[in-house]
């Protein structure tokens, strides 16, 4: 399996999208596609895909239906923008905490509100994640490695809350997020060990 950090290095805009059994996903990238192989893993907003083909400028993704129906809406047509990652190569730094590019679940964003320099961005997740997400953890929205601040379990649903710094708002897609957004989520590999050591005991 691919491991990434959920540090983002660059945002890729979906150019072209064309059906062929699985969809065929163009994206633009500033990486220097001239050093990433045929076969490579690249996280797409959270989600490992392998690079088929590539051109200067362009690295292009065979994303299947099974795909496209566990992850958010809208990440695969023309526009599209999308945080991308690198795999982790042996030897180089962990930024973030372990991402594995598999998204648990689709969350969305409920609200946005500044908070100093900072906005403070709250996410309703599926009941089916929520046991996995606790404050100070980190989980993996849209392939970005963040912190939980908080966590409140309400009649309408869990929601937790996340601070976005201006870096990061910057240098990845929540700069240009809005409310109602659909989210990919991966919950952190730790969480995950820990409530099935917790089941068995």
């Amino acid at each position: 399996p691919h491991m990434f950090t959920g540090i983002i290095t660059d945002i890729g805009t979906v150019q072209d999208v064309e059906s062929r059994g699985d969809l065929r996903v163009s994206v633009a990238t500033t990486y220097d596609t001239a050093g990433i192989a045929i076969g490579a893993s690249v996280a797409c907003s959270g989600v490992c895909l392998t690079v088929v083909a590539k051109a200067p400028g362009l690295l292009h993704f065979d994303v299947s239906a099974e795909t496209r129906r566990r992850t958010a809406a809208g990440m695969w047509q023309p526009g599209a923008r999308l945080n991308l990652e690198r795999a982790l190569k042996v030897g180089d730094e962990l930024g973030g905490h372990i991402v594995t590019g598999h998204v648990d679940a689709v969350g969305q964003i409920i609200a946005i509100d500044p908070e100093g320099d900072s906005r403070r961005f709250t996410f309703r997740l599926p009941a089916e994640i929520a046991p996995y997400v606790a404050p100070k953890g980190s989980i993996c929205l849209n392939g970005v490695s963040l912190t939980v601040n908080s966590v409140v379990d309400g009649p309408d649903g869990h929601d937790f809350t996340v601070n976005i710094i201006p870096h990061t708002a910057e240098w990845t897609t929540f700069g240009s997020a809005a409310a109602g957004d659909a989210v990919n989520m991966e919950i952190d590999v730790l969480a995950r060990y820990l409530f099935r050591m917790k089941q068995l005991a």
